[in-house]
């Protein structure tokens, strides 16, 4: 039934956002605010917090997002988290993701780097992945100095680690047990 929901959430955010002529704009920004819920707990923890006036959870999403993002973006945030769905933003924002890239015939791409990546390397890497899955993709590029150098990427269920923070911890896996 949740599954419903988010797939029902995420098809009305991209209606709404292709009958806004502003697609490619509002895929980006909703990928951002996506990233910061996940990756931000004191954020995470005010939308989800049903003892605080859905108001006051909306005057989060308009301080964050006002002035920064297209209007159709915060409105459609605002709108989930007026809803109660605050919890589930990020799978929604992934399903709207993944229904905006289908749309192109692409297959969405959520690539981690320890770097930001300029147009030529997206567009080379976009290209590896392609040949990679067999179909064109769709990047999403999120940047985590954490993960050292090399980049992470997730095209559906598959994974491809190629950071230097995943051979470190290989190397050290390999140091402990020939021992």
């Amino acid at each position: 039934m949740a599954d419903d929901r988010i797939a029902a959430y995420a098809a009305a955010l991209f209606e709404v956002a292709q009958g806004e002529q502003d697609l490619a704009r509002v895929e980006d920004e909703l990928f951002t605010v996506a990233t910061r819920v996940r990756t931000n707990d004191a954020l995470r923890e005010a939308l989800t917090d049903q003892s605080l006036p859905v108001d006051l959870r909306q005057g989060i999403v308009e301080d964050l997002l006002g002035g920064r993002a297209s209007p159709t973006t915060t409105n459609l945030v605002s709108m989930i988290v007026g809803a109660g769905r605050a919890k589930d933003l990020p799978a929604i924002i992934e399903g709207f993701l993944e229904k905006s890239a289908g749309s192109r015939s692409e297959t969405l791409a959520e690539v981690t780097s320890a770097v930001p990546l300029d147009g030529d390397q997206q567009t080379r890497l976009a290209e590896a992945l392609s040949k990679r899955v067999g179909h064109r993709v769709s990047l999403k590029v999120t940047v985590d100095p954490s993960i050292k150098g090399g980049l992470i990427a997730q095209v559906g269920d598959t994974v491809i680690d190629g950071s230097i923070r995943s051979r470190l911890e290989q190397l050290k896996t390999s140091l402990q047990e020939s021992r």
